[in-house]
């Protein structure tokens, strides 16, 4: 593979038309191919290309199936007629349908952290009783300087049924009444891992796309008994509660995952707005510390952490109307429209 054919570019998503089956394609600018048509190619000029029926199959082998899309592409410019379709004319899913298992990582912005706690006060954390404001601020800094040095990644699950296209509406549940949107990166494994070292982290990233880890505030504390602590099923595991998407873009194309930005909009009101780089733990650490506790397979997703500007801060909710714009750096952009659940009984 050439480096012409990574400064060419391509992404990768899941598509239908007209009701048909979803297929997987690759894109390039605005145009469409399906992965079975490039595997045609690819078989007639002996290239190893697996999995074409799903972008989650192709990522069973992806190191191997990457170097030869690209080369099934670099065939292609050199004088193939192939059958593209542009983009507007499919209806997009999520580009991973769907990944066996889905991990987040709470808490990991240093500003957003860092204004949480000051805005409990002094003397919600021992120590901190009569501090100034700016005292306080300092005393937070401190402690995510402190917890980035020594301490690990706050992680839990997220299940594959909450996970809905970067076009589809967010069904907002009857049960909720603080539904919020929490705008992340998101890292999709390209191969297995267990016990990875943080210096060889990228070798296991197939790519980046883009996730919405939309979370019920006011279901997230179990009411009884509240020594349980925190009810994840309830609060973020509700039908269309992750937008994922629009494509998943190939690790090599995103030139450094540390500086994109992350912007979401509010019914045309920018509400997050901030740099990967704010990241407590960036994203090998997070591989590291996700792959020393479970397996890690090709297709499961790590949603990074989401930046300050989350409806909790703004005390202000999804309600029915909304309109959520997400982008992320080089990686396309999401809109969802937010559509209040009904219920029959």
């Amino acid at each position: 593979m050439t480096d012409t054919h990574i400064q060419a570019g391509f992404s990768l998503g899941t598509f239908s038309a007209a009701g048909s089956q979803p297929f997987a394609g690759l894109i390039r600018g605005d145009q469409v191919i399906a992965l079975h048509t490039l595997k045609k190619l690819a078989d007639g000029n002996g290239l190893q290309l697996t999995g074409s029926e799903s972008v989650f199959a192709l990522l069973q082998n992806w190191h191997t199936n990457f170097a030869a899309l690209s080369d099934a592409l670099a065939l292609a410019d050199q004088g193939g007629a192939l059958d593209w379709a542009p983009v507007s004319s499919l209806k997009v899913h999520a580009p991973v349908d769907l990944p066996r298992q889905i991990f987040c990582t709470g808490a990991n912005y240093f500003k957003h952290v860092v204004d949480i706690l000051v805005s409990m006060g002094p003397g919600a954390h021992p120590g901190t009783e009569g501090m100034t404001p700016a005292e306080h601020r300092t005393y937070a800094e401190n402690m995510m300087q402190e917890r980035a040095t020594t301490g690990s990644p706050y992680v839990f699950s997220k299940l594959p049924s909450a996970v809905t296209g970067p076009y589809d509406p967010v069904i907002l549940p009857a049960l909720a009444s603080q539904p919020d949107w929490e705008l992340e990166l998101a890292v999709v494994i390209g191969k297995p891992a267990r016990h990875v070292r943080r210096e060889q982290a990228a070798d296991y990233i197939a790519g980046y796309t883009i996730a919405n880890d939309i979370t019920s505030r006011d279901l997230i504390w179990c009411k009884e008994p509240k020594a349980m602590g925190t009810d994840w099923v309830s609060s973020k595991n509700s039908p269309t509660f992750l937008p994922l998407g629009p494509y998943l873009v190939p690790a090599a194309f995103v030139a450094d995952p540390k500086q994109l930005q992350i912007v979401l909009k509010l019914n045309g009101e920018v509400m997050q707005d901030e740099s990967t780089s704010d990241m407590i733990f960036d994203i090998a650490r997070q591989i590291e510390y996700i792959s020393s506790r479970v397996q890690l397979w090709p297709g499961d997703v790590i949603c990074t952490g989401s930046p300050a500007g989350n409806g909790i801060h703004y005390k202000r909710f999804l309600r029915d109307g909304d309109v959520m714009e997400a982008s992320i750096t080089g990686l396309g952009e999401q809109r969802n429209a937010c559509v209040a659940e009904t219920t029959s009984r």
